[in-house]
């Protein structure tokens, strides 16, 4: 399979096709992530609130130190092979990335390590997590654990030969399904994730509400995620899914449970773009100026551990893309609970893109906010 997709590089009213390739593939200086780093550290945020210090921000805010709360969620990246490559993926996944792929050895230390755990919750993601050979495994032994399960889910993955069968069994294991889907129109979807995805996308769905998905079964939640078209923040996450809701159903029948929005982060292929565009220095000021102080205690990092493909911990999967390891003992083979409980958090400028406006995480928005008007 080619490493490249359509896709549009050219955000809001002038749309400009153009093929997308991963960052190792292209072989991007931004490949490494102590260039993602650099370059958002280069930017000019003096202007900004507290000179675009997170660190600073956090204390300015009576956060002089920031350390986890109880361990709630254990997420597990699978790695980074995908059947597509989506213009705003921070993991930088696609077809080529094979090399990338969580072995039967260090899912097994997950799961030990797991096991010394109270995590309620398993996250499964990727890339396309269900392109790993072991991901049924890996389920089956969470679902033996009694643990509430999380696959993060592409959409067209499902229509893949070998994977047809993958709603029915999701679903008799009672695993959510979390999946990505811009927009429930065609042009801003097909914009982010290259042509003909919509249509794809909106097969999966219609496979996954014949298995009993978006019923409202507690059993066979599923969950769509949404990610701006642009430069932009999310929207307020309320209205937009009611929105969301008619939409889908009135057009193609389709039901879903909830409506997840994030901001998207500052890093990776999301990262190119904003370079590109000429909308980094922009975007930054707006992530920063839109900080919100009532999602600090709601971060995903203050209750979730994120392991990657080779067995390394980290505080969330978007530091784990920058490779900002936890420390001390920062691989799962030498996972001790104790120590990790007492660990700082690790931050930088991108973490201003989990605090902007409602705020954002795995979970979705972190506070509230009031629809205008």
């Amino acid at each position: 399979m080619s490493e490249m997709v359509q896709n549009s590089k050219g955000m809001g009213n002038n749309l400009v096709t153009s093929k997308t390739t991963s960052l190792l593939y292209g072989r991007s200086p931004l490949a490494d992530p102590k260039q993602q780093l650099a370059d958002l550290d280069a930017v000019d945020l003096s202007k900004t609130l507290s000179q675009g210090s997170f660190a600073k921000t956090l204390a300015d805010h009576q956060w002089q130190t920031f350390q986890p709360g109880k361990l709630e969620i254990f997420q597990i990246n699978l790695g980074k092979l995908c059947n597509m490559t989506c213009s705003h993926c921070h993991v930088d996944a696609g077809p080529g990335r094979t090399a990338e792929n969580m072995d039967r050895q260090t899912i097994e230390a997950c799961l030990e390590a797991l096991d010394q755990t109270e995590a309620h919750t398993v996250d499964i993601t990727g890339g396309a997590p269900e392109l790993n050979p072991h991901f049924r495994y890996l389920v089956d032994e969470c679902v033996a654990r009694s643990k509430h399960i999380i696959d993060r889910c592409n959409l067209t993955v499902l229509l893949l030969p070998r994977m047809q069968d993958l709603p029915e069994w999701l679903a008799q294991r009672g695993v959510e399904i979390v999946c990505s889907l811009p927009h429930y129109g065609k042009l801003l979807t097909d914009t982010q994730r290259g042509d003909g995805t919509f249509e794809k996308s909106i097969e999966a769905l219609h496979r996954l509400n014949a298995a009993g998905y978006g019923q409202g079964n507690r059993e066979r939640q599923l969950v769509l995620v949404s990610n701006p078209v642009g430069a932009s923040l999310t929207k307020n996450n309320a209205c937009v899914e009611k929105e969301w809701k008619a939409g889908l159903q009135e057009n193609y029948g389709i039901t879903f449970d909830r409506l997840i929005a994030l901001n998207n982060m500052p890093i990776s292929r999301y990262l190119e773009w904003l370079e590109e565009s000429g909308n980094l220095v922009s975007y930054m000021e707006l992530l920063v100026n839109s900080f919100n102080p009532g999602t600090i205690s709601g971060l995903m990092c203050r209750n979730t551990l994120s392991i990657s493909w080779d067995g390394r911990i980290f505080d969330c999967d978007f530091n784990q893309m920058l490779d900002l390891e936890v420390g001390p003992r920062p691989h799962i083979r030498d996972f001790n609970l104790a120590m990790l409980s007492q660990r700082q958090i690790v931050t930088d400028r991108h973490c201003f893109g989990c605090t902007a406006g409602s705020g954002s995480s795995c979970g979705g928005a972190i506070v509230e906010q009031k629809a205008a008007g």
